[in-house]
């Protein structure tokens, strides 16, 4: 079992920028790749981003990249995501997930735990 708690969203104005983590606890988090996905109202939970379980490599969605980074902390059981330039089509529900295959792929069927996730919104 591993335990997700998501942190750090909020509300911001458009070309701001937010930092979310996820702290992990239970089994061994550098065992897993981490990822970010997000959902917002009305609409299917779609991948942001994803590293693997030693951070040497990380994926993200189309919609983010170059705006958003991914990053880990594996002693400190953490995963970031740094969005940078946000707009408002970015608000959503924030979720970070757990992978035990370990390699960072988008596919969301891979994730097995998932935190409860944080509300980030941005304002026109």
């Amino acid at each position: 079992q591993v335990l997700l708690v998501e942190s750090g969203g909020g509300l911001v104005q458009t070309g701001d920028s937010l930092s979310l983590s996820c702290t992990a606890s239970g089994r061994t988090f550098s065992n897993y790749a981490m990822g970010w996905f997000r959902q917002a109202p009305g609409k299917k939970r779609e991948f942001v981003a994803a590293i693997s379980w030693g951070g040497g490599n990380t994926n993200y969605a189309d919609s983010v990249k170059g705006r958003f980074t991914i990053s880990r902390d594996n002693a400190k059981n953490t995963v970031h995501l740094q969005m940078n330039s946000l707009k408002p089509e970015d608000t959503a529900v924030y979720l970070c997930a757990a992978d035990k295959y370990g390699l960072g792929y988008s596919q969301e069927t891979l994730y097995e735990y998932w935190g409860q996730g944080t509300q980030v919104t941005v304002s026109s």
